[in-house]
């Protein structure tokens, strides 16, 4: 009988644990949520059995996936551990640096794998939670050889089970390409829709006009800020990094269309469709 535990019962918490339990890898499912809405929520959704205190938490579950922001990931880490001993630990934040150099000399730091499924949607808490999730995504397992054979054998058998891609790299290696893949799309997405709001400010019309594009572009500034202010702090200088050759980039187009310099423009966008050979 196995059951898992988990800390933070919303949107990638709760989706996970709609999938383990469609699929059959565990027979019993226990939330545990600052947000005493978001717990009550979790159990009417049937996302978990019941939720009570961390502590509970811990002592009752095999594994245990933190699934909080990654501020609050990096101080729970630590008190989990100190009890997981014969346990399973796994989060599953978008940043892993600091996450693992904060527990790396952990006596227990064997029973701790560092994840990202690369998953999400621009929603959040419990009702976000969806089955249709994860499916054929990839999810990037961090520092491999720091956790124990079996601690990396079962989060591998829940990566598995929730049929996703897993990819192997370092921590930091991670980090910088999750501000390029990832952080970027957010914080283009934000200033986007800050663009259009103060556009919107002069003609409401504009946004009579959105069409499926600019829809799928902006939908991400929905995102909650909190936890997105908290990633973007984690990951600082890489954000910088990726945010500066943003920068550097739109400052070409700009310059084109100062200097009517169309066939420029138009290397650029040819140059740009050369992410078709990586996104189908």
């Amino acid at each position: 009988m196995r059951t898992i535990g988990i800390i933070g019962t919303g949107l990638i918490g709760g989706s996970m644990a709609l999938k383990l339990r469609e699929k059959g890898f565990a027979d019993k499912f226990i939330g545990a949520d600052t947000d005493e809405h978001h717990a009550h929520r979790a159990v009417e959704l049937g996302l978990v059995d019941k939720t009570g205190s961390v502590d509970e938490l811990i002592a009752q579950s095999d594994i245990i996936v933190i699934a909080i922001p990654v501020v609050a990931t990096e101080k729970m880490l630590s008190k989990v551990l100190d009890s997981a001993e014969g346990k399973v630990v796994l989060d599953v934040g978008s940043t892993k640096m600091s996450l693992c150099e904060s527990v790396k000399n952990h006596s227990n730091r064997q029973a701790f794998v560092a994840t990202h499924p690369m998953w999400g949607t621009e929603y959040s808490g419990p009702d976000a939670a969806t089955r249709m999730s994860f499916e054929g995504n990839v999810v990037v397992i961090c520092d491999r050889n720091l956790s124990g054979k079996q601690a990396l054998g079962l989060t591998e058998e829940v990566y598995d089970a929730l049929g996703m891609k897993i990819v192997y790299m370092d921590s930091e290696a991670h980090d910088l390409h999750a501000a390029y893949v990832s952080h970027i799309s957010h914080i283009t997405s934000f200033a986007l829709a800050n663009t259009v709001l103060e556009k919107e400010k002069e003609d409401s019309a504009i946004f009579q006009m959105a069409s499926a594009g600019f829809e799928s572009t902006v939908r991400l500034a929905k995102s909650n800020p909190d936890m997105w202010l908290a990633i973007f702090k984690q990951n600082r200088e890489n954000v910088l990094d990726v945010l500066n050759e943003h920068i550097t980039q739109l400052k070409k187009f700009r310059s084109c269309f100062e200097k009517d310099n169309y066939e420029y423009m138009h290397e650029l966008m040819e140059n740009a469709n050369k992410i078709k050979r990586i996104i189908k």
